[in-house]
């Protein structure tokens, strides 16, 4: 379960500089952020942070930035990178529904959603991270050529996720129900702290790969 209150956490957060507190004011403009012309791939949902910082560490050639709404877990993200900081990963604390007022049109280059909130009653559908309305905001702000890549344990929320591709006009590029043991998809493969709980347990991973 998630930490959503800690004392402090707002405050903290607000002084870091890891964190990027006004970013509708760089939309359109995240290279000038980093300094550079190189690709920018988020995370939605970054949770504690080990994934996107993991990705960061092994490409030092990518941007990267990691969204999460809640403080508390935020503030795990932000100790991992007081312990080891990356020059090419900052955090924004924010609602994933405002990703098209934070990055401009075709400004990312690739989208993580990893061990989304399933929302599991019907009425809630349009917030889960992988609907079709979520995938028309991803449209937006996509390159042409770029990617999504979601991961989960939850076998529902994954048929789900199928279900809205068709609809939203995507194209399933790679799929797998046992992704610990799919040796193509496997390759590369970084783990969050979910996914590793979760399949240290037997669970099987679900994963896919969609374009436009």
């Amino acid at each position: 379960m998630r930490l959503r209150n800690i004392t402090g956490s707002r405050e903290i957060i607000a002084d870091c500089d890891y964190v990027v507190h006004e970013p509708r004011e760089h939309k359109g403009q995240w290279n000038e952020v980093f300094g550079n012309d190189n690709p920018i791939r988020i995370e939605v949902g970054m949770g504690k942070g080990r994934f996107i910082m993991d990705l960061a560490r092994m490409n030092p050639d990518i941007n990267y930035i990691g969204i999460e709404k809640y403080s508390s877990v935020l503030l795990r993200g932000i100790q991992k990178m007081e312990a080891d900081p990356l020059k090419n990963l900052y955090f924004i604390r924010m609602e994933a529904e405002e990703i098209t007022e934070v990055f401009g049109t075709g400004e990312v280059d690739r989208i993580y959603l990893n061990f989304s909130d399933p929302w599991p009653k019907d009425r809630h559908a349009k917030r889960r991270l992988p609907s079709r309305e979520f995938l028309r905001r991803y449209d937006e702000i996509l390159v042409p050529e770029g990617m999504i890549e979601f991961k989960t344990d939850n076998q529902d929320l994954f048929r789900f996720a199928l279900e809205e591709l068709e609809p939203a006009g995507w194209h399933l590029d790679q799929m797998t129900e046992d992704l610990h043991h799919d040796v193509q998809m496997m390759q590369g493969n970084v783990m969050t702290e979910y996914e590793e709980k979760f399949s240290s347990k037997g669970n099987p991973i679900y994963k896919y790969i969609i374009s436009r």
